[in-house]
This record gives C-alpha cells, sequence and structure tokens, in this order.
C-alpha cells in the first residue's frame, strides 16, 4: 500500500493571550505570520512559519536527560510535558535575551550540552515550554 507523504505538520499552542503569543513568537522570536484568520465568538488563529521542521519523539528518560542537561533538573510540567519546541537558532544567547524582554521566563540560561549545542529553556506566553538552540559545530 502507497502511503502519500505528510505535507505539512502543524503545532496548535492554545492560549489564553492571543495577541501576548503572537507578539512573542512572531515578533520577538521572528516567525512570519503566513496567514490568519478570525471566525465566530471571537475565535481567532495566527498561522506562523518556521523555516523547516522535524518531528523529535523521545520517552521519558531522555526528557529527563535533556531537562538535566539543559536545566539541572527536571523542569518539564506535567501539563505539557509530551510537548516542548525547539528552535534553531544562530545567536542562543541573544535570543534567550530577547525573548525574555518579549515577556518569557528564562528556566535555564543558554549551557553547553554533550552533544556540541548551546541550549536555552524558556517558558513562552500561554505556558509552553520553549528551547532556543544554537548548533556550535558546523
Amino acid at each position: 500500500m502507497d502511503v502519500e507523504p505528510v505535507k505539512q505538520l502543524r503545532l496548535v499552542v492554545e492560549t489564553d493571550d492571543f495577541e501576548e503569543a503572537v507578539a512573542f513568537f512572531r515578533d520577538a522570536l521572528g516567525l512570519t505570520e503566513r496567514e490568519s484568520f478570525e471566525g465566530d465568538g471571537g475565535a481567532r488563529v495566527a498561522i506562523l512559519n518556521v523555516p523547516t521542521a522535524t518531528l523529535e519523539i523521545a520517552n521519558p528518560a531522555q526528557v529527563r536527560m535533556i531537562d538535566a542537561v539543559e536545566v539541572g533538573r527536571d523542569v518539564a510540567r506535567r501539563s505539557t510535558r509530551s510537548i516542548r519546541v525547539a528552535f534553531e537558532v544562530a545567536d542562543a544567547a541573544a535570543v534567550t535575551e530577547r525573548l525574555a524582554a518579549a515577556g518569557a521566563e528564562v528556566v535555564a540560561p543558554p549551557t553547553e550540552t554533550p552533544w556540541r549545542s548551546l541550549n536555552a529553556r524558556l517558558e513562552a506566553p500561554g505556558g509552553l515550554q520553549i528551547t532556543a538552540f544554537q548548533e556550535l559545530d558546523s
């Protein structure tokens, strides 16, 4: 049986403060707005582009290990334990400062990992945990 390849991945983040979340991900993180829609009852959505994406599947031991490396302790919240979004950036320290100024809580500052990346953990508006990472080896 031939299976048609997936054409797009959309990660949907529900937030009570739509404006704050859009400003954070679009304006502070720099994702471009592809389209946005408004519907009945105050429904709103903004679809933001990410240049490339991968789907990383990790078991609980891996999640705990990444927490230990990036933060030094288990910080993944139970309600979001299964989802953390990681963004590769050119300068993890500068992006961390910019995102903190835009309302993110810095959970752990940029930390060099054993796999040679500089990773910072933040909690974005809406409660989504994110990692800003910079590859140190070309």
